[in-house]
């Protein structure tokens, strides 16, 4: 792919971690480079958590300096993606005005309660299609700007891959699909939601524009460009919330298909021409973002591989030491259905001995207790198939369609044994791949804006040719819609009669 090939850097920022990875593309297939790796973390300090916003910054400094090296061609743009809600502050000169804080911040739920007394939960859903959660930009914002009482007349907000556009370029505006996030917009529009503003206190002037994915914002700074000693290149806002690169680059075929985005969280949910803003969405938690193609996902924010992880950080606590592939492999040879728990449960949300929590809990439920490593990690996986089951079923009761298909991307594709269970809880193919969704969809939605795509569909297609998607059947249904039955009850939906 060497010399022929276009190359572009996209920068993908997750709540942990961070990369810096090179896409190359010959006009048919898409090839990933990864070229720098870090790792994302908050600071704790007497007044909140925050992100450390300037090293993030370094960070990509090294990325986009790695990636230029030892090429014929020169990269032509970059675009950064990150998780969502989050946002910086600056002023009329581009000073960033403190750092940006975490949604994990302690005081959120003082500043959502705060927020409500003004807006109430109901009309902030009708209003901005936004499950109202003590995470939101809106809450943030609204507690954030009463603290500090000094603020500055011509302070901007920027969320987080805007942040980082803005120190690459200088342009200002905040992208559609992260915007999407904040409970600020018209639900299901690209337009700030200026009545909610108002009765909120909030200043207009805070807003910069609304950016649609595929804009080209500008170029890197001569500044920029003079330090890493680099040739310029275009800055371009993509799907700057991570999970809309990575619908763009689902290698869907049929429009009727249900996607989850499974890491450490899974967001599980369907793409739709407009939002569902009914009481029944809000009370089953579901919440409407935007779209590359300015359509809406209306997914559920469900738990994911966290159990796992966190039981294999126990395991080895206990010096028993195990690869992720040597844990599915334990779990594949335990017995199946034997006991489940509702992996969103409150009680699994910390750090800790995950395993003994999984096990008080299987007790106090009345089923077996699982007393093995493999035992402990098929009860994990199988219980996500539940709930995927679940939400698939609430997906079908608030939209009035069934998907005939699940794309899975992201790491959770992987695990193999998750894939075939969650076509097995369905009765849905699921389809899995690519693991790596958003840098794909982020690069692919860069050659588009550079002309050499043309549509969201010709993106897919090529996603499919370059990274070949693996499709798993359904099997062994009936003991699995048993199972489901016991999940239903403990979860207590069939008495609430939501399904």
């Amino acid at each position: 792919m060497g010399n022929k090939a276009n190359h572009v850097l996209a920068a993908d920022y997750g709540a942990g971690s961070g990369r810096v990875v090179r896409g190359s593309f010959d006009g048919e297939m898409l090839s990933l480079h990864e070229v720098h790796r870090f790792s994302n973390d908050p600071v704790q300090l007497a007044d909140g958590l925050y992100w450390d916003f300037l090293r993030l910054f370094h960070e990509l400094k090294q990325g986009i300096v790695k990636g230029t090296q030892g090429l014929t061609n020169p990269v032509r743009s970059i675009a950064v993606d990150t998780w969502g809600v989050d946002y910086g502050l600056v002023d009329g000169a581009g000073r960033l005005c403190w750092n940006p804080r975490h949604y994990r911040e302690s005081r959120n739920a003082k500043w959502m309660k705060e927020t409500l007394l003004l807006v109430n939960e109901e009309d902030l859903y009708t209003m901005s299609g936004v499950l109202p959660q003590q995470i939101n930009t809106v809450f943030q914002l609204v507690g954030s700007l009463r603290d500090n009482a000094e603020l500055v007349p011509d302070m901007r907000m920027l969320f987080m891959p805007d942040l980082f556009h803005f120190y690459l370029s200088g342009q200002l505006a905040c992208e559609y699909t992260i915007a999407s996030t904040s409970g600020l917009l018209h639900a299901g529009e690209d337009r700030w939601n200026e009545s909610l503003i108002g009765r909120l206190g909030l200043p207009e002037t805070l807003f910069p524009p609304i950016a649609r994915p595929g804009t080209v914002l500008g170029r890197l700074t001569d500044d920029l460009c003079s330090e890493l000693r680099i040739e310029p290149m275009q800055v371009i806002s993509v799907g700057s919330h991570d999970t809309a690169s990575a619908l763009a680059a689902i290698p869907a075929s049929d429009p009727n298909f249900a996607f989850i985005s499974c890491g450490t969280w899974s967001l599980m949910g369907m793409e739709r021409d407009s939002p569902v803003l009914d009481e029944r969405s809000r009370r089953l938690g579901f919440t409407n973002e935007g779209t590359v193609s300015g359509k809406t996902r209306t997914l559920k924010n469900r738990s994911g591989l966290w159990l796992l992880q966190e039981c294999k950080r126990q395991w080895e606590r206990e010096n028993n030491m195990f690869t992720h592939q040597e844990l599915v492999q334990l779990a594949a040879s335990a017995p199946a259905l034997q006991s489940f728990i509702l992996p969103g449960d409150e009680i699994y949300l910390t750090p800790g001995d995950m395993p003994e929590r999984i096990r008080q809990q299987c007790t106090a439920s009345m089923q077996t207790a699982p007393e093995t490593i493999g035992a402990t990690v098929r009860c994990i996986l199988e219980s996500l198939a539940l709930e995927f089951r679940q939400t698939l079923d609430e997906l079908e009761l608030v939209t009035g369609s069934r998907p005939n298909v699940i794309h899975m991307v992201g790491g959770g594709v992987q695990n193999r044994l998750l894939c075939q269970f969650t076509a097995n809880a369905t009765g849905v193919p699921v389809v899995a791949g690519p693991v790596e969704a958003t840098s794909a969809g982020n690069c692919m939605l860069q050659f588009m804006a550079h002309g050499e795509v043309s549509s969201l569909s010709e993106v897919r297609e090529i996603v499919k040719a370059s990274f070949a998607p693996e499709t798993y059947e359904p099997e062994d249904c009936l003991p699995w819609q048993e199972a489901y039955g016991i999940y239903q009850k403990l979860n207590g939906r069939l008495a609430e009669g939501f399904i």
